[in-house]
């Protein structure tokens, strides 16, 4: 076992434009092989970095500043992780290691939005069915936030971010800037991801599920769950910390892992964002659950902490078991060890920002998720019974407004994640699996229940849980094309959990 909390906490550089293009910032950034020190007592691991860093480098952007990027991959020929070519996109006739980039959250057209077979291979020799253009254009029009960036390649988007593909983008404005939050050095990104180790270092991803003996070989997997936690690419660092207030942006980028978070002191986190910018005011947690890809930017107040050692917790019952303090119920260390270098002058202000309540709609959608086996006999998550390569179905109107009903008849909750689009969640309810899988008729077995205070924001993710169904209302646009929605556990975004769907003018 790894030894906790012997590594510093890593902080992601900020990268910076290499030149104007039309008075545009223009950045270049190359996907590449290289070995990385993740735990003072691994060998090197071989890694796939965005400019050669995992964590990629940070984007820190202002509002309505649009910003070229060319992203270029100069990766190997060959992957270095078990690919099954059964998955669609994955064939054998396509290239092993094939790349697409996906601003997540990121208000984008569809030709930068990282379209899943728009992928492309090193120094973009070949190119996928979907390829638009080399350079992407992010307009930044949306209001601050923390959104993230990964790859998105058809069939092993699930191998990419886990060899490394990922890294944080922040979009910033003058009204969030206005209110006096803690700021650098004290505003700090935290990309939380658990991978496994071979005792030479190298990651470890499983090549085939337990069952059923008749899959392939190398066979996707349902779920990957790592046996340790990395924060910023350092498995279980520490941080030293002043007693004040910090601010964290803090991003689960795990594959399947879901977290609840607590304090080990029981200090609150004071919740200020979710997924797509502020809340309108803050809210206490005692605790803080993030499906995967799912953001909350939060506030931890040390001020009154000197002294102590305090461990970042997971709390979150996975697969009926609740994690092992020493290993995956540890995420990382605070250490109020470093005296006050200046007076703490920032504040939490009562008021964050506007969110307007959206109640007009012109549809309603009615969407199932769902299972059933494949020819190998092994489960395949999907979204309203339909494949990837069934037709388009989900059809919105370029400025109109739908209400989804996403009902899960799965025994899993899903992060349920649509390109694109920021939405709203209106209630979740509990139904009749029985009736609804007989018949087709939404039962309710009890009330609406509104999201969590922390829930009430703009969101780009949300967590459609097990024989419930979730109610969210989606504003469609401002750009119409072809996009997706899919779970954002990997294993089942790469296994057919995501579908097209295409805003129409």
């Amino acid at each position: 076992m790894l030894k906790k909390f012997v590594d510093p906490l890593p902080f992601m550089e900020t990268i910076h434009p290499t030149c104007l293009m039309q008075n545009t910032p223009f950045y270049e950034v190359t996907m590449q092989e290289t070995f990385q020190k993740l735990h003072r007592d691994l060998p090197q691991t071989k890694i796939w970095g965005y400019n050669g860093n995992y964590p990629g480098p940070t984007f820190h952007v202002q509002r309505h500043q649009p910003v070229h990027v060319l992203w270029k991959n100069e990766l190997p020929e060959h992957h270095f992780l078990p690919i099954d070519t059964t998955v669609h996109g994955a064939e054998k006739s396509n290239p092993e290691v094939r790349t697409v980039v996906h601003l997540h959250g990121g208000v984008t057209p569809d030709t930068s939005d990282g379209y899943p077979e728009a992928w492309f291979t090193r120094d973009f020799q070949q190119v996928g069915p979907h390829f638009t253009n080399k350079l992407y254009t992010y307009p930044n029009h949306q209001p601050a936030t923390n959104l993230w960036y990964h790859d998105h390649a058809m069939g092993i988007t699930r191998l990419n971010i886990y060899a490394g593909l990922a890294g944080m983008y922040v979009i910033h404005d003058k009204e969030e800037a206005h209110l006096n939050l803690p700021s650098e050095p004290y505003d700090i990104p935290l990309i939380i991801q658990d991978r496994s180790f071979r005792e030479d270092g190298s990651l470890f991803y499983p090549s085939e599920p337990d069952q059923p003996a008749t899959a392939p070989h190398p066979s996707v997997v349902p779920e990957f769950f790592g046996d340790t936690i990395l924060v910023n690419g350092k498995v279980w660092p520490y941080f030293n910390v002043e007693p004040r207030r910090y601010r964290f942006r803090i991003l689960n980028g795990s594959n399947s892992r879901f977290y609840q978070f607590s304090l080990s002191n029981s200090t609150p986190f004071i919740q200020i964002g979710t997924d797509q910018g502020l809340l309108e005011m803050p809210i206490r947690v005692p605790s803080l659950v993030l499906a995967p890809a799912e953001r909350a930017d939060v506030i931890i107040d040390f001020s009154n902490c000197y002294g102590q050692s305090i461990v970042m917790q997971n709390e979150f019952v996975t697969q009926g078991e609740k994690p092992d303090p020493e290993t995956t119920g540890s995420v990382m260390q605070f250490r109020v060890s470093k005296p006050l270098s200046c007076p703490d002058l920032s504040s939490i202000p009562t008021h964050l920002s506007v969110i307007p309540k959206l109640s007009n709609y012109q549809r309603t959608r009615t969407l199932r998720l769902n299972m059933r086996e494949d020819s190998y006999g092994r489960n395949i998550h999907l979204l309203d019974d339909r494949l990837w390569s069934d037709p388009v179905t989900e059809a919105p109107k370029l400025g109109q407004t739908e209400i989804w009903n996403i009902v899960n008849v799965t025994e899993a909750t899903h992060p349920i994640h649509l390109h694109l689009v920021r939405f709203q969640i209106l209630d979740r309810q509990p139904f009749d699996r029985d009736i609804f899988d007989k018949e087709g008729r939404l039962v309710a077995t009890g009330d609406r229940v509104l999201p969590e205070l922390n829930e009430r924001g703009w969101k780009d993710t949300v967590r459609a849980r097990s024989g419930e169904v979730t109610r969210i209302i989606v504003p469609f646009g401002p750009y119409p094309g072809l996009f997706v929605w899919h779970c954002h556990i990997l294993e089942h975004e790469d296994y057919e959990m995501m579908r097209p769907y295409v805003v129409i003018q």
